[in-house]
């Protein structure tokens, strides 16, 4: 992150200036401190003392997390509704666009990441996860009557994916690929977006040519828009979503994952799966760390 600082006017003093450097270092300082703080996992003792789970959740990512009729529903939405009644304290939800909830459970603002973050060995650096929620692979989407047919026919057009995403990395990745398979041409441009939904609108009026997310994702859209877009074919190898903590935040992870293996059990977590995903992902490992 950087900071602008603001050039003061020729006249003013040094002295005033010299204050000005005073309370900017006192400001930092405190802000540094204040990090240092935050990044303090919570212990199962201090989350039952104070009475809740502290998760971040996007609101803007369907079928996982969205708003229909003014109310937060989708996957992940039901799924903690079961997971609630089971943990024992209560769950305080703070909903934000998907590029704050990493770095807020990293500095220990939220206990986890309450949303559909897909796995990765990148994020397993610094991230534990909980029982996975469901299954993954990264695909593109393209209007509908485009003349991209396969994954090679994006060599030299323009490709969105959420800023990020592990979507984002798989299309990097496989933009390495088409170059090496193509004596060096791949996708002519990837552009970052903070949401999808701007993804897909880019994507209607041509702005882009195609768009990477999961497959489960973009079914979604087209269940929704089945005369504008079109699914592709896979351009990532499968994977699994899941629930993120902050690297070594046992307590909280044997919290939820205890939950949510019950839910498992009992089936329920794959009823909740075919109503919202359209398949079931009874196969998948108990632990993905």
């Amino acid at each position: 992150m950087s900071v602008r600082l603001t050039r003061r006017d020729a006249g003013q003093s040094t002295q005033r200036t010299a204050v000005t450097l005073l309370r900017t270092c006192a400001l930092a300082l405190v802000a540094t401190f204040g990090i240092v703080h935050a990044a303090h996992a919570a212990s199962a003792e201090e989350i039952k003392a104070r009475g809740y789970l502290s998760v971040a959740t996007e609101d803007d990512y369907t079928p996982f997390e969205f708003v229909a009729d003014g109310k937060n529903t989708g996957y992940d939405n039901d799924l903690l509704a079961l997971v609630r009644k089971k943990i024992g304290v209560d769950v305080k939800q703070q909903v934000m666009p998907w590029s704050g909830i990493l770095p807020g459970v990293t500095t220990g603002k939220y206990d986890m990441a309450l949303t559909a973050v897909l796995v990765t060995e990148e994020r397993k650096k610094t991230f534990d996860f909980a029982t996975p929620t469901c299954e993954a692979i990264t695909f593109y989407a393209t209007k509908k009557g485009s003349p991209i047919k396969s994954p090679d026919d994006l060599v030299g057009k323009v490709v969105g994916a959420e800023t990020g995403s592990a979507m984002l990395a798989d299309l990097k990745l496989f933009d390495e690929q088409l170059k090496k398979k193509h004596g060096g041409n791949g996708i002519k441009q990837i552009v970052e977006y903070q949401s999808y939904p701007e993804a897909y609108q880019d994507l209607g009026v041509g702005r882009v040519d195609a768009v990477a997310n999961t497959q489960i994702s973009l079914n979604s859209l087209v269940k929704t828009r089945p005369d504008t877009f079109a699914v592709g074919q896979a351009i990532g190898k499968p994977t699994y979503i899941a629930w993120a903590v902050k690297k070594g935040n046992t307590d909280v992870l044997k919290m939820v994952d205890a939950a949510l293996l019950e839910l498992r059990k009992s089936g329920e977590m794959y009823q909740l799966q075919q109503k919202w995903l359209g398949a079931s992902y009874k196969d998948m490992p108990q632990s993905v760390n």
